[in-house]
């Protein structure tokens, strides 16, 4: 680990870096004008890139391949954030790195000189496992702001004992969603084990998640482990929870509040160490206020809630999700969209979400001979005229970014800068000065 400030070379500042050294995370110190003056081991390994040193660079050239902080760009910045608290900040941002794009969870530290003004900044580094910013065969992707922002709480939420409850419209993926929490918690090598609660009477449910003993009703013809119990040790995903019985969620309660139950049909109790996920596209707190939920169950399950975006909030994320979507319907030859298709599966509003978006994919592949879908191989009502989806607030945030991003990587002039985003010069001007420039 090498520092280049010599302002910092001060004693306790060397005995800084010698013990970040140490550190297994990734980390790197920074200046207070973005330079990054030094960098422990990890760090190089997990994010260097031979023959490009990072130290004396800009964090946001290397972390993101801005021409200017990341603030300026539409990003959030934890180096503005802790400068202005004074306190340690957390944020979720998209780095690149040697592996392409990844989620990487940042925390940043600012360090207070004796004349009481922050002199430097310590950063540390974790790649986010459980969502990809590629596309994937298998779990979370994702980049637009919505689904970044239901991340940052799962990564949160995730190491801790903590009932999480998912909120969501049908179709966005809740039980990925509940996997990559399992994933993430120091229970990962245990069983998740999901209960749809959907369509079952008391009776069907209770006999599901407690088991039941043989004979304890005609048909028990042996004992049978309940799901409750299988969980020991891991995860219990309570999927759609507001279609309990009422009746039921006494039990419920009873379950998460002691860990305790009685199979039907015995007199042995008996105990299960799970964490608890839950997940509803119902609105719980009416459901309270009407009497069908019961409200200390839905205190109990809702700790800590993560808004899961529907497809339509995250419109960024649709040619991610479908290239993901068709290598997962076949891992063979992946077949590609014709910009027409594409063009009209944005507009497409999306009411049954990303299962929605996969109905559609999986049909329009059977259409496609020759590995391309077009606009006519995909349904009807999607070719009919669609009012254009709403523009979101990011978007004049991820203009910006694009253009940092633009102007760092970009070889030319700024004409031909501006011919390669499409801009008149006129309009480029315009964003520059926007970002200072």
């Amino acid at each position: 680990m090498s520092l280049i400030a010599t302002d910092l070379a001060q004693p306790p500042m060397a005995a800084l870096v010698s013990y970040l050294e140490h550190d297994p995370q990734p980390t790197i110190v920074l200046d207070t004008d973005y330079n990054i003056i030094a960098a422990n081991t990890a760090y190089q390994r997990q994010f260097g890139v031979a023959g490009k040193p990072h130290v004396g660079a800009k964090c946001y050239r290397v972390s993101h391949q801005f021409a200017v902080p990341c603030d300026q760009a539409g990003e959030h910045c934890p180096m503005r954030k802790a400068h202005d608290s004074r306190v340690p900040e957390r944020m979720l941002h998209i780095h690149h790195t040697p592996r392409g794009p990844e989620h990487v969870d940042v925390e940043l530290r600012p360090i207070i000189g004796e004349a009481g003004t922050v002199v430097a900044y310590v950063e540390r580094l974790s790649s986010v496992a459980v969502a990809s910013v590629q596309p994937q065969q298998k779990g979370l992707v994702g980049r637009s702001p919505a689904f970044n922002e239901a991340l940052s709480a799962l990564q949160r939420a995730a190491p801790a004992p903590i009932p999480v409850l998912l909120q969501g419209e049908s179709g966005t993926g809740k039980e990925l969603f509940a996997r990559a929490l399992h994933d993430g918690s120091p229970r990962a090598s245990g069983p998740l084990v999901v209960v749809d609660c959907t369509g079952l009477t008391e009776s069907l449910l209770e006999s599901e998640l407690f088991g039941y003993e043989k004979g304890a009703f005609t048909g028990a013809l042996q004992r049978k482990i309940g799901l409750a119990e299988a969980a020991h040790g891991g995860t219990l995903f309570l999927d759609e929870i507001g279609e309990v019985p009422l009746a039921m969620q006494v039990k419920l309660l009873r379950l998460i509040e002691s860990g305790s139950f009685r199979p039907v049909g015995s007199l042995r109790t008996v105990h299960s160490d799970f964490r608890l996920v839950s997940a509803t596209h119902k609105p719980l707190k009416e459901m309270v206020a009407a009497g069908s939920f019961r409200q200390d169950l839905y205190y109990r399950i809702s700790a800590f809630p993560i808004r899961l975006p529907a497809l339509r909030e995250r419109s960024d994320d649709l040619p991610l999700l479908i290239d993901s979507l068709l290598r997962r319907l076949d891992p063979g030859v992946v077949p590609r969209v014709d910009p027409q298709a594409l063009e009209q599966l944005r507009l497409y509003t999306y009411p049954g979400n990303i299962r929605e978006l996969r109905n559609i994919l999986e049909r329009a592949r059977l259409f496609s001979d020759d590995g391309v879908i077009r606009l006519q191989d995909l349904p009807a009502e999607l070719r009919s005229p669609q009012a254009p989806a709403p523009v979101t607030r990011r978007r004049a945030g991820k203009d910006l970014e694009q253009l940092a991003h633009a102007l760092e990587v970009f070889d030319g002039s700024r004409s031909e800068l501006a011919k390669a985003l499409g801009l008149s010069e006129r309009t480029l001007y315009r964003r520059l000065k926007a970002l200072g420039l």
